[in-house]
């Protein structure tokens, strides 16, 4: 490892793959902090719909950002950024190995969602411009009209604070493509772990019955009771939320029960594609498959071989 960093470990994978349960069993084999990526779990009396740890759980095993938002507050990616990595230096301060699970790589997605969208808005040059102004090398380098190498060095600049330029002389013997894995812009040794059936029918089919499990624990009831405070709407981000906005719709008399569970089930379904297709263009991932055995073994000699261990 090297003596500049410490260790770190993304843990990722679509919804309903079986990423707590890895994680649970990592933080039991390994002196982690648990570090929750999920944009609805940060929101306080959403627990069912989200599929949040129990309380006793928690109790056990304390997860970070997790109930620090209420429902008709919103929360950035920038705002994520900072808490996030505030996390993780508390965690190594104490000697302990940051793990950070669940959809990492949607706070990247969002933040280049919104510099296309000011990039049509403004055009390429007015981005162009930004990066000369922040990372004048790169800008030399990277042509107005590239738009993935330009919207890359912006998002390593709003993300770490840094431009590309400092983060390839910081990391001077790692690997100095402009394009190499996103993990390696913070300033840890990162190891990445992705979890997911091998067969898209198992998710599927997990998803399908995880989704009647929260209804059998409440989850209507649950809605009912954001619905009920006065001061929610549906445009909100927490109740736009998978499961939350069919629900919703429910309980405002636009969905039977039947329909209601149905495009609930789907749009899981959806919410599980579009990670599959983020995750298939992220750099340097190792997929352990959820049905198979042995994964934690699997993981610790993966993040033995990947230097996260002594």
């Amino acid at each position: 490892m090297s003596a500049r960093l410490p260790p770190a470990i993304f843990l990722m994978g679509p919804t309903a793959a079986g990423k707590t349960d890895l994680a649970l069993a990592l933080a039991r084999a390994l002196p982690c902090e648990l570090i929750s990526v999920d944009s609805a779990l940060v929101y306080r009396d959403m627990d069912i719909g989200t599929a949040k740890p129990s309380k006793a759980v928690l109790a056990e095993y304390p997860h970070q950002l997790i109930d620090i938002r209420d429902p008709a507050q919103t929360y950035s990616a920038a705002e994520f950024r900072a808490d996030a990595l505030e996390a993780m230096a508390a965690a190594t301060a104490r000697g302990r190995i940051p793990l950070l699970v669940g959809g990492t790589m949607l706070y990247f997605k969002a933040l280049r969602a919104e510099l296309a969208a000011q990039a049509a808005r403004e055009g390429w040059q007015v981005l162009h411009e930004q990066l000369r102004a922040v990372d004048p090398e790169s800008a030399a380098r990277i042509h107005p009209n590239d738009p993935q190498r330009l919207l890359r060095a912006l998002e390593v600049y709003r993300l770490s604070g840094q431009s590309m330029t400092a983060h390839r002389q910081l990391q001077h013997g790692q690997s100095a493509d402009p394009d190499a894995s996103k993990a390696a812009l913070l300033p840890y040794t990162v190891a990445q772990l992705a979890i997911a059936p091998a067969q898209r029918q198992v998710l599927h089919e997990r998803i399908a019955e995880r989704f009647q499990q929260m209804l059998d624990q409440g989850f209507v009831d649950e809605v009912q009771a954001l619905h009920e405070r006065g001061d929610l709407h549906a445009q909100m981000p927490s109740i736009r939320a998978v499961g939350y906005r069919q629900v919703w719709d429910y309980l405002e008399g636009r969905l039977s029960h039947a329909e209601m569970q149905e495009r609930g089930v789907i749009a899981t379904r959806q919410l599980a594609k579009r990670q599959f297709t983020w995750l298939r263009g992220w750099d340097g991932l190792h997929w352990l498959d959820s049905l198979a055995d042995h994964n934690l073994a699997l993981a610790l000699k993966y993040l033995q071989a990947n230097s996260i261990l002594d």
